[in-house]
């Protein structure tokens, strides 16, 4: 009951927002809607822990700024090598071990990878992450394991 409440929740306020209208009668109509959408989506068993995890939501409060952080030094970085006359760049395939216990934490590890300037998430295999890195450089702080553990700490497990 509490994914139920909290998507009606989110997916009206999404819709308030896109709308921009709000009269009573296109606010109830919203509403109405959003339960509708919500119900379908229960029915269809696509509301769960796994498809809205709000569970994490409270650890999302540090997370997000320790990785728009992350994001902020790797895109400092990637202009760094792009502005350079050189063009340092060293492609680079590697192979990261996914130390998460749920899907949820697997694929917030490997958005995570792909969000970050310079690396992207190539391939999930048996909690083992194929990352494409613009440097040697950048592969090889992927691979010492900050943001494993940083992502392990926010699925709720304890960091390796």
């Amino acid at each position: 009951m509490l994914y139920f409440a909290s998507a009606v929740i989110i997916t009206y306020g999404f819709w308030l927002v896109l709308s921009g209208h709000y009269t009573s009668t296109l606010m109830i109509i919203g509403a109405v809607s959003s339960v509708a959408v919500v119900a379908l989506a229960s029915r269809m068993a696509v509301i769960d822990r796994e498809g809205h995890p709000i569970y994490l939501l409270g650890r999302a409060t540090w997370y997000w700024p320790w990785l728009i952080w992350q994001i902020i030094k790797s895109g400092i970085d990637v202009s760094r090598i792009i502005l350079s006359p050189s063009l340092p760049i060293s492609p680079t395939l590697i192979n990261v071990k996914a130390s998460q216990k749920t899907v949820v934490g697997v694929v917030t590890y490997a958005n995570s990878i792909t969000l970050t300037p310079g690396t992207v998430s190539v391939e999930v295999e048996d909690n083992e992450i194929t990352v494409h890195a613009i440097t040697r450089a950048g592969a090889t702080d992927l691979a010492a394991g900050d943001m494993d553990r940083m992502v392990t700490k926010f699925e709720g497990g304890a960091p390796s």
